[in-house]
């Protein structure tokens, strides 16, 4: 497929692969997101996708060490079993030698012989016990050790993620986020388990093998070393291409993790407007593209045993001869040249174990080092010394002053905004889109601090709050609810973890939501799935507007609280929001311009700036913008 080329209505594959493999560099957030901020980007995220080789191996491999080394005991342990496990293995091959040697002897009986090959079969069962034993016993450590492991890397992200700002979020892919739990935290889990592991056994096998050659014919032993350097040359340059294969696969992954998890989650939007056919074609591009891809890594990857096999029955065949003419020449014995072959053939299997893993390391550190990309993002600035807890009975005066804001420094959203909104007024912002209006909002919960200028409640700057006490005396009810899995009572004490089941019966009347739950299966214990699809738009909402009720705090944000239901609903939902709203300062976001009428204040805000401000019957008066809004000369952008 050409990848230049546009399939019909859709996205050429490079476009595909740049918006949902990581691959694109972080830019400006544009539209609206799930906190009514600046939505989230196709593409984006921490950083270039990382290919081949981490781009600080040392730094990567030291802080994932550091994570293993709390295990050192186990890794001790474990090392010394794959020491016994080799010098068993090596001990077991050695005793051929005298076995050969007495069955060629025409001075030894028959009887003799049996009891000599009797008494070595006994001594190589309980050889072969021992390796069977500390193989066992390494495996259930070293599985003990990665997942631990990754149990903590998983973790430490998670919890790196929780406090990361809003700005990641918006600018970050989820299924770019989510394949750093997935796709890369597994990558490093197989390679502590497995590659790690085969690594260090090759090692150890090769270092044994070596020297058992050396202690059994050192001339043999020099012309199995001329071949060690076509070994590695001919692994070094299968293993460079398998890594660049494989990290191809791992970005190829990614882009269809990002398709999939988009296109099921926009299934709704999809079948509404008829996309099926185009979702198929573009998910075909990508899935082939990681076909083609899988097929290259896995080849590579395949092949090196194979080559690497066959490389070593030249070595073996000539090992063999050139020992064969030595026996004839009475400088060497059979059972000697028996037990020589065997090493010889077993020593080109740790170069080939060694090799076949150097690839699978290197995906896995690069994939380290993504994990740690995300770790070591910028996280939220940390409270001021000195920061207060904002009261939870605070009158909630809210002032912006001169306030100027840009998500990026060469791009100012609001220029000089200022506004005073008394305790318990409701002021409200009307304005096209990407006026400003949802911005604002941000910014009073310090999802994103200002630029210049000065935001205060109850006369104190909000940067002299506590982040979560600010925040907690912030409700919030967006154009876009969720809910999570977990029954409607959990869902509505979400607002206030210590709520009463009576104080979240009491938040539910508050938002006109208590009758529809009691007609429920359950009731509030109905378990809800899926972002609560089994309820409507409507009742969703209604949900969200009980967990907002529920927190009590003194400050309430309605962003287009009311814009994705019908009217019916809408006056339903209207007079839950008249409850919710009594005596707290309420910042109102609509473009239906008749839910704002009764609000204390209305501003006009257009390219950043409140062009307008006043009362309903004040901006009818004025005959501006407002005007030309509200009865229909002008619409909304």
């Amino acid at each position: 497929m050409n990848t230049q080329k546009t399939i019909a209505g859709t996205r050429s594959l490079e476009e595909l692969q740049k918006q949902y493999s990581g691959a694109g560099k972080p830019g400006a957030p544009g539209g609206r997101g799930p906190m009514g901020g600046p939505g989230p980007r196709r593409g984006g995220g921490p950083g270039v996708r990382a290919k081949g080789k981490p781009k600080n191996m040392r730094a990567t491999v030291i802080r994932l060490l550091s994570y293993v080394a709390k295990y050192r005991f186990q890794l001790v342990l474990v090392f010394l079993f794959m020491i016994t496990n080799t010098l068993t293995s090596l001990y077991a091959g050695y005793q051929l030698k005298p076995i050969f040697n007495m069955l060629i002897d025409t001075t030894v009986t028959a009887s003799d012989r049996i009891a000599s090959l009797l008494h070595t079969l006994l001594i190589l069962a309980c050889v072969y016990a021992v390796g069977i034993v500390t193989n066992y016993v390494q495996a259930r450590l070293m599985l003990k050790i990665s997942q631990n492991t990754t149990e903590a890397l998983r973790r430490d992200l998670f919890n790196s993620v929780q406090e990361l700002p809003v700005r990641f979020f918006d600018g970050t892919p989820t299924g770019e986020t989510m394949s750093r739990f997935t796709n890369d935290i597994d990558a490093i889990d197989m390679m502590i388990n497995h590659s790690l592991t085969g690594m260090v056994s090759g090692v150890i096998n090769l270092i044994g093998t070596f020297a058992m050659m050396l202690y059994t014919n050192v001339w043999l032993t020099i012309i199995t070393i001329v071949f060690i350097p076509i070994f590695a040359k001919g692994g070094g340059a299968i293993a460079k291409l398998s890594t660049k294969y494989y990290s191809g696969q791992q970005a190829a992954l990614g882009a269809v993790n990002g398709y999939i998890e988009e296109s099921v989650s926009g299934q709704k939007v999809v079948k509404v407007f008829n996309h099926e056919d185009i979702c198929v074609e573009e998910f075909t591009a990508l899935n082939n593209d990681m076909r083609d891809k899988q097929f290259r890594a896995q080849f590579w990857g395949g092949v090196m045993g194979p080559i690497m096999g066959n490389t070593s029955q030249i070595s073996y065949a000539l090992t063999a001869g050139i020992g064969g003419l030595l026996c004839l020449a009475g400088r060497f014995d059979v059972g000697g040249l028996v037990v020589f072959v065997n090493y010889s053939r077993q020593f080109s299997m740790p170069i080939n174990m060694i090799s076949g893993q150097m690839a699978t390391i290197f995906s896995a550190l690069a994939c380290a080092e993504r994990v740690f990309t995300v770790m070591d993002q910028p996280q939220e600035e940390a409270d001021r010394e000195g920061a207060q807890i904002m009261p939870a009975d605070t009158p909630g005066r809210v002032e912006l002053e001169h306030v100027t804001f840009g998500y990026n420094p060469d791009k100012v959203v609001l220029r000089d905004i200022t506004l005073t909104a008394e305790p318990g007024q409701k002021i409200a912002f009307v304005g096209s889109t990407g006026a400003g209006k949802t911005t604002i909002t941000n910014l009073l919960n310090r999802f994103y601090d200002i630029q210049e200028g000065e935001i205060r409640i109850d006369g104190i700057s909000i940067r002299d709050y506590t982040r979560d006490s600010l925040r907690g005396g912030i409700a919030m009810v967006l154009q876009d609810t969720h809910l999570f899995t977990g029954t409607v009572m959990e869902n509505i004490r979400y607002g206030r973890p210590d709520a009463t089941d009576d104080e979240v019966v009491a938040a539910a009347k508050t938002a006109s939501a208590h009758s529809f739950i009691m007609r429920l299966s359950d009731g509030y214990q109905t378990m809800l799935e899926g972002d609560g699809a089994n309820l409507s738009q409507g009742q969703r909402q209604l949900l969200n507007i009980a967990r907002a009720a529920i927190s009590k705090a003194p400050i309430l944000v309605l962003d287009e609280a009311t814009s994705s239901v019908d009217t019916r609903t809408e006056r339903h939902i209207e007079h839950g929001l008249a409850r919710l709203m009594k005596n707290r300062t309420t910042f109102v976001i609509a473009h239906r311009l008749s839910t704002v009428r009764n609000s204390d204040a209305i501003m006009v805000l257009e390219r950043g700036e409140i062009i307008e401000r006043g009362s309903h019957d004040e901006l009818l008066a004025l005959g501006g913008r407002y005007y030309e809004l509200y009865t229909g000369v002008k619409e909304l952008d």
